[in-house]
C-alpha cells in the first residue's frame, strides 16, 4: 500500500488555530502560529485573528497585541475581527488606552465599528472608572445607528 504524506496548508492551521482558541489553549494558538512559518506556510488574517483571539480569551492582553504587531509587520491588514479580538484583549487587561489606540486606528483604517467594538471599549472605560469616556462612547455609538446591548 501506497503512503500518503498530507502537507498542512493556510486552512488546516488556521483552523487547528481556532480549536485551541475554543479549548482555551493559547500558547498552543501561537506555537502553530510560529509553526506555520516554519512549515512555509503563509498566516492569513484569519489565522492572526483566531491567534489573537486565543489570547484575548486567556485574559493574555501583551500576547494578543504582540500578534497583532507581528500581522501588521507581515504586511496583512487587520480586519474589524481582529481589532475587536485586540480590543476585547485590552480590556480584559485593564489596558485602556491601548484598547483605546486600537479604536483610533481601526477609525484611522476606515474600518466600521461594531456593537462588540464599542461594547468592549466601553467596558475597559468602565473598568478604569472613565465614566465620561464611556460615555464619549456610547454617543459614538448611536451616532452610528448602532443600538447598544445590555453590556454596553
Amino acid at each position: 500500500m501506497q503512503e500518503v504524506k498530507v502537507v498542512p496548508n493556510e486552512f488546516s492551521f488556521s483552523a487547528a488555530i481556532s480549536a485551541c482558541e475554543k479549548c482555551e489553549q493559547w500558547q498552543q494558538a501561537l506555537c502553530l502560529l510560529a509553526s506555520m512559518h516554519e512549515a512555509e506556510v503563509l498566516p492569513s488574517v484569519v489565522a492572526y485573528s483566531a491567534a489573537i483571539s486565543a489570547c484575548e480569551k486567556n485574559w493574555q492582553w501583551q500576547q494578543a497585541l504582540g500578534v497583532l504587531a507581528g500581522m501588521q509587520q507581515a504586511g496583512l491588514v487587520p480586519t474589524v475581527v481582529t481589532y475587536n479580538a485586540a480590543i476585547s484583549a485590552c480590556e480584559k487587561g485593564r489596558q485602556w488606552q491601548q484598547g483605546l489606540g486600537l479604536l483610533m486606528l481601526m477609525q484611522n483604517a476606515k474600518l466600521e465599528s461594531t456593537i462588540v467594538t464599542f461594547t468592549a471599549a466601553i467596558s475597559s472605560c468602565e473598568k478604569a472608572r472613565l465614566w465620561r469616556c464611556a460615555l464619549s462612547l456610547l454617543e459614538a455609538m448611536l451616532d452610528q445607528d448602532l443600538a447598544p446591548n445590555v453590556m454596553a
